[in-house]
């Protein structure tokens, strides 16, 4: 029964990813919730995708709740619509306490654009995730970029780590402040002068835009880039779309910018072993829990508690039984 199961698994897999290269809407909707889910068979999908071999440029989007990063996004898709490309759109979202589902639902406020064909829009929830992204982000991404999207709007929840987050899954990252809230001092703390590819002033009509504004372009006048790129800080008014133009061209200067220089593939080989890093010491950890299933750890951790081992030797002799260290190896 395993054996028919697993492939059943296999060929419903194989048959998502058919859909997905196809162009199928209802085919990736169904493969992003396998994926999300973690459910068998979401390794062989995500293979047979990624077998299509296909290229999108992906913009994660972020900034504090309120700064406009939905408006934006929705402007920013429709002005990649009018030029005809197709556009992909990732919501991550706080988790909600009783379905764990996402809570704020970027598709209510995005849904004039569910209308197009031309674009497919996914809200996911953080899961409690660090950063603001959750643990499967990547991977649904990966799944819109073998689909055929060849722009994918990455825009997150804008807590915490989130900044750092979208560098790692963006080859674009775009900061968007609100000149009312105060969030330049924090932004100036926070480091995103070193992480943002290009800042927006959202809500610019607003007087207190000018020195938001001066602050932020002093700050990455102070920065200093290996890739050469300058980010520039735009001004913009995304509910009546004042600014979204300059914006979608300062993408697609950023984008030429760092294909010219090779650090768009640099950006992308790093993101790759990010992950790879990441799910090898899931991998680890998950063995290692097998290997002390027994209460492993917690004998070890009286030893090291009475005196009988030091942390070292314990991490040592556990690596060893769970065949990760050979006896005369050092971690």
């Amino acid at each position: 029964m395993a054996a028919v199961a697993g492939r059943g698994t296999r060929t419903v897999a194989r048959s998502l990813a058919e859909g997905c290269g196809a162009g199928e809407r209802a085919a990736l909707a169904r493969a992003i919730s396998v994926v999300e889910d973690r459910r068998p068979g979401f390794r062989e999908l995500l293979a047979h995708v990624a077998a299509h071999d296909r290229r999108a440029h992906r913009t994660g989007i972020t900034g504090p709740p309120g700064a406009g990063k939905s408006t934006l996004a929705a402007a920013l898709a429709r002005v990649w619509r009018g030029a005809g490309e197709e556009v992909a759109i990732v919501a991550v979202d706080p988790t909600s306490p009783w379905s764990g589902g996402a809570l704020l639902g970027d598709r209510v406020r995005m849904a004039p654009l569910q209308l197009d064909r031309g674009v497919f829009i996914r809200s996911m929830a953080t899961r409690g995730a660090g950063g603001g992204l959750a643990e499967a982000v990547h991977d649904v991404v990966d799944l819109m970029e073998g689909s055929g999207f060849g722009r994918i709007l990455l825009e997150t929840v804008g807590v915490g780590q989130t900044e750092l987050g979208v560098a790692e899954a963006a080859d674009t990252v775009v900061v968007v402040l609100t000149p009312e809230s105060g969030d330049e001092v924090q932004a100036m703390k926070a480091g995103l002068a070193e992480v943002a590819d290009i800042f927006v002033v959202n809500k610019a009509d607003r007087p207190e835009a000018r020195p938001l504004v001066r602050q932020l372009r002093d700050a990455v006048g102070l920065s200093r880039r290996r890739s050469g790129w300058k980010p520039p800080v735009l001004t913009a008014v995304a509910t009546t779309d004042e600014g979204v133009d300059a914006v979608a061209a300062a993408i697609g200067d950023h984008r030429r910018s760092l294909a010219g220089s090779g650090a768009l593939e640099a950006r992308r080989i790093a993101r790759a072993e990010a992950r790879i890093r990441a799910e090898v010491r899931t991998a680890l950890e998950a063995h290692l829990g097998r290997v002390a299933a027994g209460g492993g750890f917690a004998e070890a951790a009286r030893m090291v508690a009475g005196g009988g081992e030091t942390v070292y030797e314990a991490a040592r002799r556990l690596l060893t039984v769970g065949g990760i260290l050979s006896a005369d190896e050092d971690p």
